[in-house]
């Protein structure tokens, strides 16, 4: 563990004391520098999709990014949790600038599709690692304020990200998007990994199974998403194929990363994890054909549609915090309700929005406004469900149970953006855009009546989880 200073000196609780402001530092501008490129790629893409001529994998950039997500995070997670977070840590740069270099240089849409997975791996194995740091390496007074900084660390991307990610595609290329964030990687690199060193790993041994079934699982919801794609493009030989191989390695895999009966949706945990699958699907499958939609529906610049991001980042993040404080002054009794309105004000955000797009007498307040209630619903729902989950995880297995609701937002969000791709591919903008926020309406109305069976404070004893049969 890195050396501490004094007790008695005055800034000892501060994460910035001079012992420990190179280790902050550098966490938090990698944590930014993923968040940054979440924004920013996703404003870029429609130019991206066009000057590569890959409208019919415009999915793919996105659910590529969320699949290497998954794996990183586990797999260097894991060796984390073995050797330290020092090596991890070190890779999951490397990984993460050789994607950047690839994607800045790529030739065409393949190639980039290829850099966003090394994206994604260095990217989950980076915050895995920053997870274990905060635990390791920062006293417990400390912990709470450093996932609140880990957190605000997304506030300045909201702000700034669409934006310039909007004057760099159009002042000189959507390339600069990628390739400019190198010097930063290799800043954040030199300030945290000398104090990574110092820090030791619990011995953990790696589980290769789990690793290897996220692996299969990454691989076999491609191959299905990669079926779709091609079913929507005619193609029924290739796409049947791909579909059947995917659901072949994908489904046992995932059998094995979730409890067992799991699709029962019995208990408080089960129906907690489907019902962060169909939020972060909801609202992310939105969210990777807006800047698409508002471009070519109501003719909007990318700075324009790249504000929108902004906008529903920020309303997000300000009701979680509002969330926050009603969660204290109730004593988290209201949490599963909390959650059913926040899924009810996603639907209702996303009629709105999808009404707003397609008729042009509409004004674009309207659809601004109703894209920032959608926000606010995951504002009032994410946080609320991390709460009233976590409350039902058996004694002892609080991380496992915390992987798994990670496991299900990286399905859902990588899910959300393939299939609005693939709706793309096959039917074209105009169409596919409106077909696939129908569906983000109907998921988050089933949300509302799944949340019913998340329960709060008393209504399960942890005894009775024991016999869970989600957890048999």
């Amino acid at each position: 563990m890195s050396p501490s200073p004094p007790a008695s000196a005055p800034e000892s609780l501060s994460p910035f004391s001079p012992a420990r402001r190179p280790l902050s530092t550098g966490l938090l501008l990698g944590v930014l520098i993923i968040a940054f490129e979440s924004l920013a790629v996703a404003t870029a893409l429609p130019e991206v999709a066009r000057e590569l001529n890959g409208l019919k994998l415009y999915g793919w950039p996105l659910s590529a990014f969320f699949m290497g997500f998954m794996v990183g995070t586990v797999g260097l997670g894991a060796l984390a949790d073995r050797d330290g977070p020092a090596r991890p840590a070190l890779i999951a740069l490397l990984l993460f600038a050789a994607g950047l270099v690839v994607a800045g240089l790529a030739p065409s849409m393949g190639v980039l599709i290829v850099g966003r997975v090394v994206q994604g791996l260095g990217g989950g194995g980076l915050i895995a690692a920053a997870y274990l740091v905060i635990n390791t390496a920062y006293p417990d007074a400390m912990r709470a304020r450093m996932l609140a900084l880990l957190s605000s660390a997304w506030v300045l991307p909201a702000l700034l990200g669409p934006a310039l990610s909007s004057f760099i595609t159009q002042q000189w290329s959507w390339r600069g998007v990628f390739l400019g964030l190198l010097p930063l990687v290799g800043v954040a690199g030199a300030l945290m990994l000398p104090q990574l060193v110092k820090l030791r790993g619990a011995g953990t041994p790696l589980d290769r199974s789990r690793l290897g079934a996220v692996v299969l699982a990454a691989i076999g919801t491609s191959l299905g998403l990669a079926g779709l794609t091609e079913l929507g493009q005619g193609g029924l030989g290739l796409g049947g194929l791909g579909l059947v191989l995917g659901a072949g390695l994908a489904v046992p895999a995932l059998g094995r990363l979730f409890p067992a009966r799991a699709w029962r949706l019995g208990t408080p945990l089960s129906a907690g994890y489907a019902t962060r699958f169909l939020l972060a699907f909801a609202f992310f499958g939105t969210e990777s054909l807006l800047p698409l939609g508002l471009s070519e529906l109501r003719g909007l610049g990318l700075l324009s549609a790249g504000l929108f991001l902004t906008g529903g980042a920020l309303t997000w993040s300000a009701t979680s915090f509002v969330q926050s404080r009603f969660d204290e002054r109730t004593g988290g009794r209201q949490r599963p309700q909390v959650v059913r309105l926040g899924a009810l004000f996603i639907g209702l955000g996303m009629a709105g929005l999808l009404t707003a797009l397609l008729v042009a007498a509409l004004p674009l307040a309207l659809a601004a406004g109703c894209w920032g209630l959608a926000a606010l619903g995951m504002g009032l729902a994410f946080p609320a469900h991390t709460l009233v989950v976590m409350q039902h995880a058996p004694s002892g297995q609080q991380g496992q149970v915390s992987g798994t609701l990670q496991l299900s937002d990286m399905l859902g969000s990588a899910l959300g953006a393939g299939l609005g791709g693939a709706l793309v591919a096959a039917l074209g903008t105009a169409a596919g855009v409106p077909w696939q926020i129908s569906l983000t309406i109907s998921l988050a109305l089933l949300t509302v009546l799944l949340a019913g069976r998340l329960r709060g404070h008393g209504a399960a004893g942890m005894g009775d989880l024991a016999s869970d049969p989600a957890h048999d």
